[in-house]
C-alpha cells in the first residue's frame, strides 16, 4: 500500500495544492486545516510522514509536534515543518523539539518531492542505527545491576535525527529536551569568547552522550553543539531519562561517571591552554583525537577546527604542523592527518 501523509496547514490553496501534487506521484494523502485537527487525524490514522505548518489557528505547529512527541505510537513519524519564515529561532526550537526538516514556502514541486523521498529513504536505515546503539548500550550500564532492558526500550523507541556538517544540534543558552545519544559521526562543543573566537569544549563519536550536564544540573545548555562531520543522534527525552534515572540508581551512577568524565578532560584542557606551549598543546589534541575515532592513527579534521581546540590561531596551527611533519611525527594530506609517533606527540616537551 502507498504510504499515507498527512498535511496540516491552514491555507487552503497550499494545503490543496501540496495535496494534489503528493497524490499525483502516488502517495495517499489526509488534510487538516488547523493544529487540533492534525493532532487528532495523526492519532487516529497514524501516518507515514507529517507536514505542518508552523503559525495555525487553535494550536501551532510546535503545539502539534509536542503533542505528538509525546505519544508512543506517534513520536517517531518523520515530521517536516512548512514555514514562511526562515528566522533562526524558528530552525532552533523546531530542530530542538525533533522535526526532521524544514520546507520554506513558497516551495516547488521537486523541493517538495525530494524533502519526503529523502525523509523516508534515511527512515530505512533507522533499524540498523538501533540495532548498532542496543549491542553497544552495555558500554554505560555494564556496572549497572537494573535498568538495562528500560534503557534499551528508551533508544529503540526514539526518532533518529540526520545532522549534516556544521549544523547547530542546540545552542548554549537552549533549553534541554533530553539527552542526545550519538549513533554515528562527530558533534563537537564549543564556547563563543567576547571577541568571537571559538574554543572547542568537547568531541563526542558514537555511543557518546551530549546533554548529561545539563539534564542532571537541571540548567540551559551552557555550549553550542554542533557538527562535525555528518552525524546520526537519538534524542531522549528529559522526563523519561530523569523517570529512569529516579527509578534505577544504578543507571544513574553511571550519567554520573559521564558527567564526571567530561569535566575531568575540560580541566585538562583549561591546564593545557594556561600553562602549555602551542606545541605541547597541539600535540595533546592530535593524542586525544587519535583516541576519540575509529582509526587511531589517522583522521579528518580542518586547520580552524584544530585551532578552537586547542585555542590558537589558524596560522599558528598551520605553522606547527608543518614542524611535525618535518620532525616524522605526523603525515598530513588535505585535512587528513596520519600519526607516525604517537609516543613523543604524548611526550611532548613544554
Amino acid at each position: 500500500m502507498n504510504k499515507l501523509i498527512l498535511i496540516i496547514e491552514d491555507n487552503n490553496d497550499i494545503r490543496e495544492g501540496t495535496a494534489e501534487i503528493l497524490e499525483l506521484t502516488g502517495y495517499r494523502v489526509l488534510q487538516a486545516d488547523n493544529g487540533k485537527a492534525g493532532v487528532e487525524m495523526a492519532l487516529h490514522h497514524k501516518p507515514d510522514l507529517i507536514l505542518c505548518d508552523i503559525m495555525m489557528p487553535e494550536l501551532d505547529g510546535y503545539g502539534v509536534l509536542y503533542m505528538l512527541s509525546k505519544n508512543p505510537e506517534t513520536d517517531s513519524i518523520p515530521f517536516i515543518f512548512l514555514t514562511a519564515k526562515a528566522e533562526r529561532v524558528d530552525f532552533r526550537k523546531g530542530m530542538e523539539m525533533g522535526a526532521d526538516d524544514y520546507l520554506t514556502k513558497p516551495f516547488d514541486d521537486v523541493e517538495l518531492l525530494n524533502a519526503i523521498e529523502s525523509r523516508f529513504s534515511k527512515q530505512q536505515k533507522q533499524e540498523a542505527y538501533y540495532s548498532k546503539a542496543l549491542q553497544n548500550i552495555e558500554s554505560l550500564v555494564a556496572g549497572a545491576a537494573n535498568g538495562k532492558a528500560e534503557l534499551q526500550a528508551l533508544i529503540a523507541g526514539r526518532k533518529i535525527r540526520q545532522i549534516k556538517k556544521k549544523q547547530v544540534l542546540y545552542y548554549d543558552g537552549d533549553t534541554p529536551q533530553g539527552i542526545y545519544l550519538v549513533l554515528s559521526g562527530g558533534i563537537k562543543t564549543i564556547k563563543l569568547a567576547e571577541d568571537g573566537r571559538e574554543l572547542t569544549t568537547g568531541l563526542y563519536q558514537t555511543d557518546d552522550y551530549l546533554g548529561v550536564n545539563a539534564i542532571l544540573l537541571d540548567e540551559p545548555f551552557a555550549e553550542t553543539a554542533e557538527a562535525l562531520e555528518d552525524a546520526t543522534v537519538c534524542l531522549l527525552p528529559r522526563d523519561a531519562v530523569i523517570e529512569l534515572l529516579n527509578r534505577y540508581p544504578d543507571i544513574g551512577q553511571q550519567f554520573l561517571k559521564v558527567l564526571s568524565n567530561n569535566l575531568k578532560n575540560r580541566e585538562e584542557q583549561l591546564i593545557e591552554m594556561a600553562y602549555n606551549s602551542v606545541r605541547k598543546r597541539l600535540a595533546g589534541v592530535l593524542v586525544r583525537l587519535s583516541k576519540q575515532v575509529a582509526d587511531p592513527f589517522q583522521f579528518k579534521i580542518s586547520r580552524d577546527e584544530l585551532a578552537t581546540m586547542a585555542g590558537m590561531a589558524t596560522e599558528t596551527v598551520s605553522r606547527t604542523l608543518t614542524d611535525f611533519k618535518e620532525e616524522g611525527l605526523i603525515e598530513k594530506k588535505g585535512s587528513t592527518i596520519s600519526i607516525l609517533n604517537p609516543d613523543k606527540l604524548a611526550k611532548m616537551k613544554n
